[in-house]
């Protein structure tokens, strides 16, 4: 797997920030600039997987943090991500500080119906997928932001992000397949990293159900739990700064 180049910034403790299905840091980048004021933080995209099937993704791991030129760092996953960062935890748990789960699916997760019929055909069924997009998203955003107007700046800015760093429909199903291959509750047992399981508001997270993301709490001994509320599962990029206040005060807790 070939590593992209990797974005690193701000001053502190080393923090890498793990991106979700679509693989884009850019989705990101509130956040990425709201946790540079108080950590180090490295992200990067995600590969394409290759032959080593989802452990590419501990493979280019493995990478990043030697183009960073760190030994050891934090590790915060977000949805996708959160696995990446578990079963990385878990293989490298020398490597690791704190381990931080935001907004991940299950650790049991397996397709339904629907994300069975998006893997068999993912350019064909990208359209649908990109179009019922705000309608999950869009309770999350009237939740946060008070006016029309502020709602409206909010779409504009992240539309403009995820179109400047598109998703690849065929390397999400990729992602996809190897995560249904994989039981990461076997990875959960085997964490020793101080771990935090970040989720939003049940009611507004309506990609990842907020139970399931809280079975990670259940499965990690000594996990703890964090809501970021009025959010669903974009608050990286609806309340960076919150969302940042949240991940940088658990990774200085555990900086020493």
């Amino acid at each position: 797997m070939t590593v992209p180049t990797i974005v690193d910034t701000g001053q502190g403790p080393p923090l890498v920030l793990v991106p979700g299905m679509q693989g884009r840091w850019e989705w990101m980048a509130p956040s990425v600039d709201a946790l540079a004021t108080r950590c180090r933080v490295v992200t990067y995209s995600l590969g394409r997987a290759n032959t080593g099937g989802f452990d590419s993704f501990i493979d280019q791991l493995d990478a990043v943090l030697a183009e960073a030129g760190l030994d050891a760092a934090h590790l915060c996953g977000v949805s996708y991500g959160g696995l990446i960062a578990l079963r990385y935890a878990a293989r490298r748990s020398e490597r690791v500080r704190s381990l931080t789960i935001v907004s991940t699916p299950s650790p049991s997760w397996k397709p339904d119906p629907r994300t069975t019929r998006y893997l068999r055909t993912p350019r064909l069924m990208a359209p649908a997928f990109v179009a019922g997009s705000p309608g999950r998203l869009w309770p999350e955003i009237r939740a946060v932001f008070d006016t029309r107007r502020e709602r409206l700046v909010f779409a504009v800015e992240h539309t403009r992000r995820v179109t400047w760093a598109p998703f690849s429909p065929v390397r999400m199903a990729a992602r996809v397949r190897l995560m249904g291959e994989i039981d990461f509750r076997v990875d959960c047992a085997g964490i020793e990293a101080p771990t935090m399981v970040v989720t939003g508001e049940p009611a507004l997270d309506q990609v990842v159900p907020v139970s399931a993301t809280l079975e990670f709490a259940e499965a990690i001994a000594g996990a703890e739990t964090t809501v970021l509320d009025r959010t669903g599962h974009i608050g990286f990029a609806t309340r960076p700064e919150s969302f940042a206040a949240i991940v940088a005060g658990f990774v200085e807790r555990h900086a020493g």
